[in-house]
């Protein structure tokens, strides 16, 4: 049983739909906050600390991951690999986080082309694959799956061409939820890479929710063998409705959890969402540098990035966060674990 091209040939965006519009509208009315239509990305950034935790963790579940909850989370704030386990399972979260992370602070940028489907499969795949090198690249070897006799393309040209189809189709198509579910079917049945495929398209799936400023999708509570029989519907039988209702039900549990999330959160100080990249940029000066966290090294700092009438404000912005600083959030402002090491004991000592 081979791969169909008439399945992903015969849709038209916006007249073929696997979503009825009933469907489509009812996870529109659960999907959006009132009010108007916020820029991309600030649903997501607004429960970012939880969707870095559930969706690293419910995803991983599907690819057999054993990791519970709780250590995924002491894995993602702490650095804390759970003891007993492969450190595969501890390397597959992690690539999670940083494909989720990619996702929501590139919001204005992602969307269904090469270069942010490459960058995630990069990141999703990073020191799994027994061949580095197929990492961000289109597949040129035959692969099999086990349990099913479904047998994706094999040549490399065609495997591009129909890669290239499915990303014009999606980017092509209006509704974010018939976005979402289009490359939930078609990534894992045109197997475009060597492996991690339908990890791509589970958070493949939320770029044009994110983008469109939708609760997104963390596949949190999903049955596993509900998936698994969803997928190979797709591809023994070039059926989604399986699929389709796991992917309705899977959202319906994410829209009525972050919700309940979303209205605890602040809403987002205006000085910091304006001079985010100066706060992040400050911070990594001081911690690379090896500075003391004192209030004047760190105006000196801030005064090259900010403009006068900002730089005491954003000066004790920059202070607190240096403050608060800590092995579970050093990823927010983009440092190494080992650069942290490295300056902690001034941090100490500031703080002493």
């Amino acid at each position: 049983m081979g791969y169909d091209r008439a399945f992903l040939e015969s849709y038209r965006p916006n007249e073929t739909h696997y979503l009825s519009q009933e469907v489509r509208d009812h996870l529109h009315r659960i999907g959006r906050s009132p009010g108007d239509e916020p820029p991309a990305g600030t649903y997501a950034r607004d429960i970012l600390g939880r969707l870095l935790i559930d969706l690293s963790w419910a995803s991983s579940r599907l690819e057999g991951n054993t990791y519970s909850r709780l250590d995924t989370q002491n894995l993602i704030e702490r650095g804390q690999a759970a003891e007993g386990k492969d450190r595969r399972e501890a390397q597959m979260i992690l690539n999670h986080k940083a494909a989720i992370e990619l996702l929501v602070e590139e919001a204005g940028d992602i969307g269904f082309n090469t270069f942010t489907f490459f960058n995630l499969h990069a990141l999703l795949s990073e020191n799994l694959l027994a061949d580095p090198a197929g990492s961000g690249r289109l597949r040129t070897r035959i692969v099999e799956i086990g349990g099913t006799p479904f047998h994706p393309l094999g040549i490399p040209q065609q495997i591009e061409e129909y890669f290239r189809m499915i990303l014009e189709r999606a980017d092509a198509t209006e509704d974010p939820f018939e976005q979402a579910f289009f490359i939930m079917v078609h990534i894992p049945y045109l197997q475009p890479f060597v492996d991690v495929n339908k990890r791509v398209s589970r958070l493949g799936a939320n770029i044009s929710l994110i983008r469109s400023g939708l609760c997104p999708l963390s596949f949190i509570d999903v049955p596993e063998k509900a998936y698994v029989e969803g997928t190979l519907g797709v591809y023994e039988m070039g059926r989604v409705e399986l699929l389709r209702d796991v992917f309705v039900w899977a959202y319906e549990r994410s829209a009525q959890r972050y919700l309940a999330v979303r209205e605890i959160v602040r809403e987002p100080d205006p000085l910091r969402l304006r001079h985010r990249d100066a706060l992040i940029t400050a911070v990594r000066e001081i911690v690379c540098g090896l500075v003391r966290p004192d209030e004047a090294a760190v105006r000196a700092v801030v005064g090259s990035l900010v403009p006068p009438q900002d730089l005491e404000s954003v000066t004790g912005l920059v202070l607190a966060d240096l403050r608060n600083l800590h092995e579970g959030n050093v990823s927010r402002h983009r440092l190494r674990l080992s650069e942290y090491r490295a300056w902690h004991p001034l941090q100490q000592y500031a703080m002493a």
